[in-house]
């Protein structure tokens, strides 16, 4: 369920409007620059970071083993785009499912193509700083 709602979230934010944050955070793995969503005019600005990447990619000696640190890099990285869902079967859309669900699910089904086990990133949202 927090998935769910999560996703959701993601996809409310990717449509919301956006433009490139001016500020740059610096990590202990490299640099950041995410994007400002105002998802309403009455309500202030989000400042997220999509795709950042927390652990080294789980590939070769690292697969299916716990994430390892070490996803360095240099530079300034744009954090403007969602990285990959880890590996899941996609729902079928039924005629026997609750409208409101079906509606759900094909908003969210682009979001959930791009799968690769390579899926140790992080979306973070904060409250934009003044």
């Amino acid at each position: 369920m927090t998935s769910s709602i999560l996703a959701l979230l993601g996809l409310i934010l990717a449509t919301a409007s956006a433009e490139l944050s001016s500020r740059i955070v610096r990590t202990k793995y490299g640099e950041l620059s995410g994007v400002i969503v105002t998802l309403d005019r009455h309500l202030e600005g989000v400042e997220v970071f999509r795709g950042v990447p927390y652990a080294s990619p789980p590939v070769g000696s690292l697969r299916f083993m716990p994430p390892v640190s070490g996803a360095l890099w240099h530079g300034v990285k744009v954090a403007d785009k969602f990285g990959p869902v880890c590996p899941q079967r996609l729902p079928e859309l039924s005629d026997k499912m609750p409208k409101g669900r079906v509606e759900y699910l094909r908003r969210l089904l682009p979001y959930l193509r791009n799968q690769s086990e390579d899926c140790l990133y992080l979306n973070i949202y904060a409250p934009v700083q003044g």
